[in-house]
């Protein structure tokens, strides 16, 4: 019987300005872009080994990635104008280690680019 692996590609919205929405991903999130077709007008960021795919007439999605220091994070593009939709927050108490090691509190913010895309942050902490 085949088997699905780990996800591959994600696709969210570029909005109507590739270009500003692939600013956002690289400037913002430091994330390198992968390749870009124009036209007609689509392009790849890799966020490790997953491709998100942008393209005009993808609805808005969310994308959760993985951080580490998500407060110094928040506080550095909160001073330099990105808006915040949620400031960061223990969303999770993982006693038994449901999603990671047991004992680990998850953290997470979001935002959102400029296609609308939500952005949502993620910290595993052991405090």
């Amino acid at each position: 019987m085949p088997s699905i692996g780990a996800v591959r590609q994600v696709a969210l919205s570029a909005g109507r300005d590739l270009d500003s929405t692939l600013a956002f991903w690289h400037d913002v999130l430091g994330l390198p872009l992968h390749s870009r077709f124009d036209p007609p007008g689509m392009a790849f960021i890799m966020a490790g080994d997953v491709r998100l795919y942008f393209a005009d007439g993808v609805p808005a999605g969310t994308v959760y990635l993985d951080i580490t220091e998500i407060e110094s994070f928040h506080a550095a593009a909160k001073a330099a104008g990105v808006p915040f939709t949620a400031a960061p927050a223990m969303v999770h108490h993982d006693v038994n280690g449901l999603f990671g090691a047991a004992g680990e509190s998850e953290w997470m913010a979001f935002l959102k680019d400029p296609a609308g895309n939500t952005i949502g942050l993620v910290e595993r902490k052991t405090s």
